[in-house]
């Protein structure tokens, strides 16, 4: 799976659990869920959610100070390939 189609699931997470704080366009790779308005609780809701809609486990740790969308997105593609 490429970071491009992890990222969409992760847009309809952030949809989902932000849906009257957020609009679609404002959902960039560039950002962070922070930037977006997440608190700590909706960032953990959200990762967890996209990880159970990809299938996926990946260790806390490696989550640990993701600066960005897009760098969430690659290391959940990368664990979706392994």
């Amino acid at each position: 799976m490429t970071k491009e189609e992890v990222f969409e699931v992760l847009k309809e997470n952030i949809l989902d659990q932000l849906e009257d704080e957020v609009e679609e366009d404002d959902i960039v790779m560039n950002k962070s869920m922070m930037d977006l308005g997440a608190n700590s609780l909706d960032v953990v809701e959200i990762v967890s959610n996209t990880m159970r809609a990809l299938k996926i486990k990946v260790p806390r740790e490696e989550l640990n100070g993701l600066p960005t969308m897009e760098a969430l997105a690659q290391k959940m593609a990368d664990y979706t390939n392994q």
